[in-house]
């Protein structure tokens, strides 16, 4: 069942704000979803560069445009694109654009 809504000022060392909308809870993912989320970044804003250790992590974009660093690769994002992140990999995302960066988020643990 959806959540409210939490709001992050410079999230993993990014700038700005980023919003977070997590749509289970806890025991409605299980043991292996961390996070199912829609993430809202604002304009000028992003989601620090981050290392994902014991879990992989998916964007589904939605809505504006991204920059999106890729374990050291920039790659330009568009609604529609998926990315994905495996454990031992790094990433991060910051609205290109002049509206907001809204985009799905699953985080899965490895174990």
């Amino acid at each position: 069942m959806k959540q409210p809504i939490e709001h992050y000022t410079n999230r993993a060392g990014g700038k700005g704000n980023v919003h977070i909308e997590r749509l289970l809870t806890p025991e409605e993912m299980g043991p292996h979803v961390k996070m199912y989320a829609k993430v809202t970044v604002d304009v000028n804003a992003s989601l620090g560069y981050h290392p994902h250790i014991d879990d992989s992590e998916t964007y589904y974009i939605l809505e504006g445009k991204a920059s999106y660093n890729d374990n050291g690769t920039l790659i330009e994002l568009k609604p529609g694109d998926v990315t994905h992140t495996p454990a031992g990999y790094s990433h991060g995302i910051e609205n290109s654009g002049n509206t907001p960066l809204v985009f799905m988020a699953l985080i899965i643990a490895n174990n």
